[in-house]
């Protein structure tokens, strides 16, 4: 191993904040009675932050890149897949950005 047993503690994979953000999110979003995207990392377009699919069955998937960005930046990216995803605009819109936020940094204290 190349970092003692101490030094690591609390560090958590961007895959591993990826999934538990999702969840999170999934879950605000559920509470709200909005549609929950499927989330995915990366996005199959490459060079871009994200990208938004919306299938055959009116199933979407937001696409998010995680690696080499800063976890608020993912974090927006899947917020605004919620709100596009639910085609919500103007003050529906802004609650549910604020709601979802919200929800986040609530949970920053919380264990994962």
């Amino acid at each position: 191993m190349s970092h003692p047993m101490g030094t690591m503690v609390g560090v958590e994979s961007t895959s591993l904040q990826f999934a538990r953000l999702a969840r999170l999110l999934a879950s605000a979003a559920r509470e709200r009675g909005l549609r929950v995207p499927a989330f995915r990392s990366p996005p199959r377009v490459p060079g871009v932050a994200r990208t938004l699919r919306r299938g055959h069955d009116g199933a979407t998937t937001v696409a998010v890149s995680v690696r080499g960005r800063p976890l608020m930046a993912v974090v927006a990216d899947m917020v605004e897949g919620i709100v596009v995803a639910n085609e919500l605009t103007g003050v529906e819109a802004t609650r549910v950005r604020t709601a979802l936020w919200e929800a986040v940094s609530g949970s920053e204290g919380q264990a994962a």
